[in-house]
């Protein structure tokens, strides 16, 4: 197999590779004056089982562009097989008309990376699952919920008394799969947006009194609504609450919302790079370049990567 590395994530990509037993490829990516972007590869990938990482983040547009660009060049290196690993797939929230006249920008995407050359995916925790058929190629979403619930065992005194909250209606089913790993109990924020970006808890259904809270959640980004849900459930008499969330996207002031809320912790993934600043002593990162790093050497294989998740 051969690895290459973008510039949205560099550190993680090392750490995949390590984990695969596999040098990165050394390349050449430049941004001309006029933002042109141009991509070289230093070593020979023809005939190979190609493997490209870059999360669509910060920059996002630039970071999409990138990778098609290094799809492109892999399917003119004669690359046999290129498979876009993608840890944080961008415009996934775009994954339907929200309003009249507006785009299904996951769709877009999805149809650019197949244009471009790739012919699978390997993400992780896409915000909707439906995105997956949104490909007319194979596409794995791991889960970063075995690399959370190994780090709740390590840092947490799972109890009786734990209750596992979904931010929304819409991760029911994600705090489902890790109360039912720890036989503990769910709870739910009914929650409503009165314009973007903000978020107003209306209800709490579940009972959170005397036990302690862990929210589980796949994108945090300005953060309000992770906040407002963490007072929600501390003034319904929780003892303490934490989050673990997949994909710390933290724009803007989010980081300074999370130091001033309620959260005893935010644990996050390191999908997107550099989301700790030293300040933010309330968040930390936990690494899912060894889950990566085996679904890759299972996928080179032809393992099941469905099997990890078992």
């Amino acid at each position: 197999m051969k690895i290459i590395a973008g510039n949205a994530n560099p550190v993680l990509a090392q750490e995949i590779a390590d984990h695969s037993f596999a040098p990165l490829v050394p390349s050449t990516i430049k941004t001309f004056a006029d933002g042109e972007i141009n991509v070289e590869f230093l070593d020979n990938i023809r005939g190979e089982d190609v493997f490209i990482i870059q999360s669509t983040s910060t920059p996002v547009n630039d970071s999409l562009m990138e990778l098609l660009i290094m799809i492109d060049a892999a399917r003119r290196s004669s690359a046999k097989r290129i498979t876009a690993v993608v840890p944080y797939f961008g415009y996934a929230r775009q994954d339907r008309k929200s309003a009249s006249r507006t785009p299904i920008t996951a769709k877009l995407v999805a149809n650019l990376l197949t244009t471009a050359g790739a012919d699978r995916v390997l993400t992780m925790d896409l915000h909707a699952g439906q995105i997956q058929g949104f490909f007319d190629i194979p596409v794995d979403d791991l889960t970063s919920r075995l690399v959370f619930a190994k780090d709740i065992k390590r840092n947490v005194v799972v109890e009786e008394g734990t209750v596992f909250v979904s931010p929304d209606a819409g991760g029911v089913v994600r705090a489902r799969k890790f109360a039912d790993m720890f036989h503990a109990d769910i709870a739910i924020v009914d929650k409503m947006r009165p314009s973007a970006g903000k978020s107003e808890v209306m209800n709490l259904i579940g009972d959170v009194k005397g036990k302690h809270a862990i929210m589980v959640d796949d994108i945090i980004d300005s953060g309000g609504t992770l906040c407002n849900a963490a007072k929600a459930i501390m003034d319904a008499g929780a003892l303490s609450v934490r989050a673990y969330i997949t994909h710390g996207v933290l724009s803007g002031e989010a980081c300074q919302k999370v130091e001033k809320s309620q959260l005893t912790e935010l644990v996050i993934a390191d999908t997107i790079k550099d989301r700790c600043p030293k300040n933010c002593k309330k968040t930390r990162q936990v690494s899912v370049a060894p889950l990566f790093g085996e679904a890759i050497r299972r996928i080179t294989n032809e393992e099941s990567v469905s099997s990890l998740f078992g």
